[in-house]
This record gives C-alpha cells, sequence and structure tokens, in this order.
C-alpha cells in the first residue's frame, strides 16, 4: 500500500523538481533580503537556495505554480515562515517585532477614582 505525501510540495515530486529548476534558472538576487545567491551552496548550509511561495502553502498558495514562486536564501526563507516579506526583512534587520498576537497596551489611571 502506497501513502500519500501529506506534504503539498512532494505530492507531485517530478513537476516540484522541474518547477525548483526553472525558478533557479530564472533568478539570481534573493527576493527577500535582495542579495545575489549562491547556487552552488547546498543544503543546509544558511545561503543555499530555496523555492518559496509568494503565498504561503499553509495560507492556499499554490506549491506547484511558477507565479506564485521566487527564489530566497535558507536562511531569509527560514525568518519568513508563513508571514511578510516585511517581516522576514525586520528579522534580518534586527529591528524588534511585536508577537503577532500580541494586544495593544494601555494602563488605567487608577489615582483618580479613588477605588481599586
Amino acid at each position: 500500500m502506497i501513502m500519500a505525501s501529506s506534504n503539498p510540495r512532494r505530492r507531485n515530486g517530478w513537476r516540484r523538481s522541474q518547477l525548483r529548476k526553472r525558478v533557479l534558472a530564472a533568478y539570481d538576487v534573493c527576493a527577500i533580503c535582495g542579495k545575489p545567491v549562491d547556487k552552488t551552496l547546498k543544503t543546509p548550509h544558511p545561503m543555499s537556495a530555496e523555492v518559496d511561495e509568494l503565498v504561503p502553502v499553509s495560507r492556499g498558495g499554490d506549491p506547484l505554480a511558477f507565479s506564485n514562486c521566487r527564489l530566497v536564501h535558507r536562511r531569509c526563507n527560514r525568518l519568513k515562515s508563513n508571514k511578510t516579506d516585511a517581516y522576514a526583512r525586520a528579522q534580518l534587520e534586527h529591528k524588534p517585532q511585536p508577537p503577532l498576537t500580541s494586544l495593544p497596551f494601555t494602563t488605567l489611571d487608577l489615582s483618580t477614582s479613588g477605588e481599586w
């Protein structure tokens, strides 16, 4: 019995492999940081080439559409995860970002009410 892959990127391995080759041939610069990608570096090197989806697969993006894919560094792709490019760029520049689930912090002035 053959089990189907749960990873949508691997459901059609041949097609994804062809798409990866096409993306590697079409682009030379990381779409997130804007620096050149050395395509000779192999995974798991942090600056190796990876194919990233503009609309993440976890958010309904098509992993087999060329229009949804671009070239990025492995490190940049890991920082981005399923978030925006702006989020990844802020991480690369070490700009503090509030957690995505945080609420605005407000204070109450208890000195005027006289009650707790």
